[in-house]
C-alpha cells in the first residue's frame, strides 16, 4: 500500500451516526495537525497533512459521541511529541492519552517527561517515515519497559507479522497491533500474517489489536468494506477483551476515497452487534490499556 507524499485532503464533515455510542467511548487511534509554524513538520516525511486542529477533532467527537481519545503522535513530527503533549494538557488526562515517537537515543528523563505528559506507548512503523522500523523493536521495548508502556506496531504488509512472530511472542512489553495488522480484505482471515497475529493475541495476555483504518485495506471499498468484516469479526471472536477501536481521523495519507466518520461508526456497530461486546471494545478495553479511570 502506497502512502501519498503530496498534500493530503481534509476529512469530510462528520455526519451523526445512526448508532448511539456508549458512555466513555474512546477513539484509540487519531491524530491532530496544528499550525506548522508552531509545530514544524519533519523533513523527509511520508506525507504532508492538512490543518486539522484539536478544535476540529473535538467537534468531530461531539458529533459521533466520542468522549475519550488516544492521540498517536503522527510520523510527520518525527520524535517531536509536542503537538500531542499539548493536546493532552488541553483536554486533560481523564479525557486524553498518547502514543509517542521515541528515538533510540531517548533518555530516561525524556521518557519520564513523556509519561508525565500522558504518553503510554511508543510506535514503530515500516510504512511511514519518522518512527523507525521493526529493527528497533527490542531496543525501544527495553527503553519503555520501566514505564509500563506498550509497543505499537504498524507494518506495511501483514506478511511482515509472520516473519516477526517469534520476536513478538517473546517481547518483554505489552504489544499493540495497528489497523487489523495491516491485513488486506482480499487476503482474508487465512493470511499468514493475520494468523500469526491471532496466535500472538491468543497466547499472550498483554497483546492488543486496533480495529481501525479498514477502509484503506479493503479491496471492495466503501461504503460496505464487506471484505474487512470477517477480519474484524475474527479478531473480536478470538479476543474480545483485547480489541480496541480507532477512527484514524483525519485519515492522513489517504489513498482511497475519503470516508465519512459517521459511516465508519455505523459499520463498526454493524460488525459488532452485541452491545456488551461493543462496549468492551469501545470503553472497557481502552480504559485498561491506556489507564483511564
Amino acid at each position: 500500500m502506497a502512502i501519498s507524499t503530496e498534500h493530503c485532503p481534509p476529512p469530510q464533515a462528520a455526519r451523526k451516526p445512526r448508532h448511539t455510542l456508549p458512555a466513555g467511548t474512546t477513539d484509540c487511534h487519531c491524530h491532530v495537525f496544528e499550525d506548522p509554524s508552531r509545530y514544524p513538520l519533519a523533513p523527509g516525511r511520508s506525507y504532508t497533512p492538512p490543518l486539522c486542529t484539536v478544535d476540529d477533532y473535538v467537534a468531530m467527537c461531539h458529533t459521533l459521541g466520542i468522549e475519550r481519545t488516544v492521540q498517536v503522535n503522527a510520523s510527520v513530527y518525527g520524535f517531536d511529541n509536542s503537538v500531542t503533549l499539548d493536546l493532552i494538557a488541553k483536554l486533560g488526562q481523564d479525557k486524553a492519552r498518547g502514543v509517542a515517537g521515541v528515538s533510540p537515543d531517548a533518555t530516561d528523563a525524556e521518557l519520564a517527561r513523556l509519561h508525565e505528559g500522558g504518553m503510554r506507548g511508543a510506535r514503530l512503523s515500516t510504512l511511514v517515515k519518522g518512527y523507525g522500523g521493526t529493527d528497533a523493536i527490542e531496543a525501544i521495548a527495553a527503553k519503555i519497559k520501566p514505564f509500563g508502556w506498550h509497543l505499537q506496531l504498524h507494518v506495511g504488509q501483514s506478511a511482515e507479522l509472520a516473519a516477526l512472530e517469534p520476536r513478538l511472542m517473546n517481547l518483554g512489553v505489552p504489544l499493540v497491533f495497528d489497523h487489523l495488522g495491516s491485513t488486506r480484505g482480499g487476503e482474508g482471515v487465512g493470511a499468514p500474517g493475520f494468523q500469526a497475529m491471532l496466535r500472538v493475541l491468543k497466547d499472550r495476555e498483554d497483546a492488543w489489536v486496533k480495529i481501525s483504518s479498514w477502509y484503506r485495506r479493503s479491496d471492495g471499498g466503501m461504503p460496505d468494506c464487506a471484505d474487512m468484516k470477517p477480519l474484524a469479526q475474527a479478531l473480536v471472536a478470538a479476543r474480545p477483551d483485547r480489541c480496541v477501536w480507532g477512527s484514524n481521523w483525519p485519515h492522513p495519507g489517504c489513498d482511497v476515497a475519503m470516508p465519512n466518520d459517521g459511516d465508519l461508526i455505523d459499520l463498526f456497530c454493524e460488525w459488532v452487534p452485541d452491545p456488551a461486546v461493543r462496549r468492551g471494545v469501545l470503553v472497557t478495553n481502552p480504559a485498561r490499556l491506556y489507564g483511564f479511570e
